[in-house]
């Protein structure tokens, strides 16, 4: 009986040194190491080194988890580098490729972030970010709505693209050989963007960067053409 107290006493002990923000940076770092599917309250308990019950004390349950991890990646985000002086593309497009530079340091965020149903307080700082940009830079509230919607989740630094390309695969000669016959393009572009190919294989941040200079470029003629 001395025994079980005592241990309840060091596991009491051991509860009081837990916090909020120390068990949302412990679940940030287990998801980061073993992805956001390897997360629950068991492990990371076991991570912290605790009893589970005692993660209830400070978070409600696994959604407000989720929801306090997003909040802490958009944090990083909107406490990053300060962005230089310059154009408002210019400036904007440093904003949103730091934004990438984040989501990439943790890429179970993305996931977490576009299941909400709201934005998190440091969600809608950087997008007040965006918005002073755009609004210092001459474009007009009605222009800025537009952006919002057309930019999307690039405005965070990611983007749901059309195919997941695995690195290093490309597609095997006899299927690029059958696409030949009924998708004579699907089979030049195939061809094309392969590791061997004209273009090359497929690089995210290019095709993101890519995108968003497109974006940027057509947004500041709208923005001229206002003038």
């Amino acid at each position: 009986m001395a025994r079980r107290s005592s241990d309840t006493r060091a596991s009491t002990r051991g509860n009081s040194k837990l916090s909020r923000e120390g068990i949302v940076a412990a679940a940030v770092e287990l998801a980061d190491r073993d992805g956001i599917g390897g997360l629950s309250m068991r492990r990371l308990a076991q991570h912290l080194g605790v009893d589970a019950m005692s993660l209830y004390y400070h978070v409600r349950d696994k959604e407000a988890l989720l929801a306090a991890m997003a909040e802490a990646v958009a944090a990083e985000i909107a406490a990053g580098d300060e962005v230089s002086a310059g154009e408002w593309t210019d400036r904007l497009r440093q904003l949103i490729m730091a934004a990438r530079r984040t989501m990439l340091r943790h890429p179970w965020a993305a996931r977490v972030i576009e299941g909400r149903e709201t934005p998190t307080p440091s969600v809608l700082l950087h997008i007040e970010r965006v918005l002073a940009i755009m609004r210092a830079g001459g474009c007009s509230v009605d222009l800025c709505h537009h952006a919002i919607h057309l930019l999307g989740s690039r405005i965070l630094g990611f983007s749901q693209d059309l195919f997941d390309d695995a690195p290093g695969e490309d597609p095997p000669p006899d299927v690029v050989a059958a696409w030949a016959e009924s998708m004579p393009h699907v089979a030049e572009l195939a061809v094309a963007a392969s590791h061997s190919g004209t273009l090359g294989g497929c690089d995210d941040d290019t095709e993101f960067a890519f995108a968003l200079d497109l974006i940027l470029d057509g947004l500041e003629q709208k923005r001229a053409f206002a003038d």
